[in-house]
């Protein structure tokens, strides 16, 4: 079984917002900011196959989860809800240093 993964417009705003922030810093690398995508969409790829592997958000049903994507010292972390057994919606990303979803 494959699940369809879609984004809101939200989460794709954070997914720029993520890729412009290593590019606005001061060390700005495109490289970097290459593999931080790279990384995010690896990640997001393996929600098509495992999507109850990944656990459960906080105070969400068992339908509400968060997956975990490494990358360099943190990472990164996708909210996402498992809607049928069809298809999967990214609602949030962020970085695991920041304080939540907005």
């Amino acid at each position: 079984m494959s699940y369809r993964v879609r984004f809101t417009e939200e989460a794709e705003a954070d997914l720029i917002r993520l890729y412009d922030f290593i590019l606005d810093r001061e060390d700005a690398d495109w490289a970097v900011a290459d593999r931080a995508l790279q990384a995010i969409k690896a990640g997001i790829r393996t929600l098509e196959l495992t999507p109850f592997t990944c656990r459960k958000a906080e105070g969400g049903s068992a339908f509400l989860r968060e997956l975990v994507i490494p990358f360099g010292a943190a990472g990164y972390v996708a909210l996402f809800e498992i809607d049928n057994a069809e298809t999967i919606t990214v609602l949030a990303l962020r970085h695991q240093r920041e304080s939540d979803y907005h």
